[in-house]
């Protein structure tokens, strides 16, 4: 059995103390970014549903839609929906797969699925600060912070969970802070907390965020003395399969030669040395 990624309980815990004072401009950013993407596509979409760790976000933005938290079984129905939202939660599943997987069987015919999820560029800078400061004061690394997919691992998911016509983009964030207390306060209050099941239990060290912090501004400090922090998002964007969407052609079914079409002369590759020469026509 694979081990567990993330601590649920302890995200459930920290998502829970972040709604009380949240700080949700990352997922007010997404969510404004979905409804622009949205627009651009020529449908109506009735039948909504958002996987989300915080409905507040989403209230008004998509009338009716069905809001599902993001468990490790998602509460949707299959085939239920036109359109199916994953909105900056697919980072913490042990199984991003399953859980695309599960949006896909939720969708119609013709239904749109859209993930969005912390991408591996997102806090490049806390991440190898706090790698340096711990090794240099401690002779060894802990787990600190969770480890995020890169575009091209997480877009190959969609066509494996089915989904037809998929596209992988990603929209990056810079975000400044005093000091390194106000990053992880942030952190702090959108449930974006140390949750890794690996996790050591006992607090940082104070030396080692005082080296952390101290790297991080030798290395990326802006002429302020401001502490930058990237946030990378990802969108996943699937269709589920249906008859009336476009199909590439079957290799060797066109009509015309691409030369042909271009006007110009077609000069066949030479074979590889030691390889069979082709046949002459």
């Amino acid at each position: 059995m694979t081990p567990a990624l993330t601590d649920r309980s302890r995200l459930a815990e920290q998502r829970a103390r972040a709604a009380r004072a949240p700080a949700l401009f990352l997922h007010e950013a997404t969510a404004d970014e979905v409804e622009e993407r949205l627009g651009e596509v020529n449908r109506t979409f009735t039948k909504p549903a958002v996987v989300t760790p915080f409905p507040q976000v989403w209230e008004g933005r998509l009338p009716a839609a069905r809001i599902v938290p993001d468990d490790p079984i998602l509460a949707l129905e299959p085939g239920a929906h036109d359109l199916v939202v994953h909105a900056l939660a697919l980072h913490w599943a042990d199984d991003p797969l399953g859980q695309i997987i599960q949006c896909r069987r939720a969708l119609r015919p013709d239904g749109l699925f859209v993930g969005a999820l912390f991408g591996g560029q997102s806090l490049h800078e806390l991440r190898a600060a706090l790698a340096q400061a711990e090794s240099d004061l401690r002779g060894g690394l802990a787990p600190r912070v969770l480890p995020m997919g890169e575009i091209r691992d997480l877009g190959g998911l969609l066509q494996r969970a089915g989904l037809a016509l998929p596209v992988a983009d990603s929209v990056s964030q810079r975000v400044l802070y005093r000091d390194l207390r106000q990053l992880v306060g942030d952190l702090r209050a959108m449930g974006e907390g140390n949750a890794l099941a690996s996790r050591h239990r006992a607090p940082l060290p104070r030396a080692v965020l005082a080296r952390a912090e101290a790297i991080y501004r030798a290395r990326w400090a802006d002429s302020e003395g401001r502490l930058p922090a990237t946030a990378e998002t990802l969108y996943l964007t699937g269709w589920a399969p249906a008859e009336s969407q476009p199909k590439p052609l079957r290799p060797g079914s066109a009509a015309t030669r691409l030369a042909e079409a271009l006007g110009t002369r077609e000069h066949p590759l030479e074979p590889a040395p030691g390889s069979a020469r082709r046949p002459k026509d």
